[in-house]
């Protein structure tokens, strides 16, 4: 990513007691845009987005310990923090919020915002509790930073989903923006997890958007039974060798329940290991 010069000032806030006493001097509408770091142009899309539509943009980075499980790579999430905030002047961000853990969990923490049904399947089925640790982090960043808007990436598209829930069911005020999934350009989704891959795994790891590329063939040519959809993903996935399957999905858009028949808008997702690195992708059919 090329960088450009920016004499505007960027405000570093390292506290929730500063963010919620800076928030109380900024007045125009701020865009939230929640991030765990290791930033790419993913990302900074949506930073762009935020400033675009607001008079702020604040952008979190907190790697969230409660959506990672015990096996998982919380400890070895990258991180890079002078970059991201280098990356981050380039695009203009207006203040950076970067809490540790221990304020945003305090000791004696005991509160949790648990979705519903949607959290539990496709990722919160391979990942319990992920989501509950997903929808608290975000709900407290609501609440900290007081958004008018808030953006996320649709390559995570059941978070997206379980977000938008908890924004409806608690009456949160504040719109939510998924923005479209930023690729390479050999069709990758941009992926702070993609720092995982050897030179022949990244190759490998196009097998994803191929098999995307496949469904939505299917549908443009009237295919509307899911089965033959998920079958040829999978043909062409299993024809990876380096590649392990989680699950392949054909989902309704609002409720993440598996469709026999594609007859509303749908996410096509997908959850496979290439090597060791767990690499999620999606696309959206039937939405105009």
């Amino acid at each position: 990513m090329r960088l450009r010069k920016t004499t505007k000032s960027m405000r570093i806030v390292t506290s929730v007691t500063e963010m919620v006493r800076l928030r109380g001097a900024l007045s125009g509408t701020v865009g939230l845009v929640p991030t765990m770091g290791y930033l790419h142009e993913g990302h900074l899309s949506l930073v762009r987005r935020a400033k675009s539509e607001n008079r702020y943009a604040v952008v979190s980075i907190f790697v969230n310990p409660t959506q990672f499980g015990p096996s998982e790579d919380l400890a070895k999430y990258p991180r890079d923090m002078p970059r991201d905030l280098e990356l981050l002047k380039s695009v203009d961000a207006d203040v950076v919020f970067t809490p540790s853990p221990e304020d945003v969990y305090p000791p004696g923490y005991r509160t949790w915002v648990q979705v519903e049904e949607i959290s539990g399947r496709l990722e919160g089925a391979s990942r319990p509790g992920h989501f509950r640790g997903v929808a608290t982090v975000v709900a407290k960043l609501f609440n900290i930073v007081q958004p008018a808007r808030a953006y996320f990436g649709q390559k995570d598209a059941q978070q997206v989903v379980v977000i938008k829930k908890m924004v409806q069911d608690l009456n949160m005020n504040l719109e939510m923006i998924p923005c479209p999934t930023v690729r390479e350009p050999d069709g990758l989704a941009m992926s702070s997890r993609n720092v995982y891959l050897n030179p022949e795994e990244r190759k490998a790891a196009v097998v994803l958007w191929r098999s995307l590329r496949r469904a939505q063939a299917l549908w443009e040519q009237g295919e509307r039974t899911s089965g033959p959809i998920r079958n040829s993903m999978l043909e062409i996935l299993n024809r990876e060798p380096l590649a392990k399957v989680d699950y392949v999905s054909v989902a309704g858009a609002a409720t993440l329940e598996e469709m026999e028949h594609v007859d509303g808008p749908c996410i096509v997702s997908l959850a496979v290991r290439v090597g060791k690195t767990r690499l999620i992708d999606n696309i959206m059919l039937g939405v105009s």
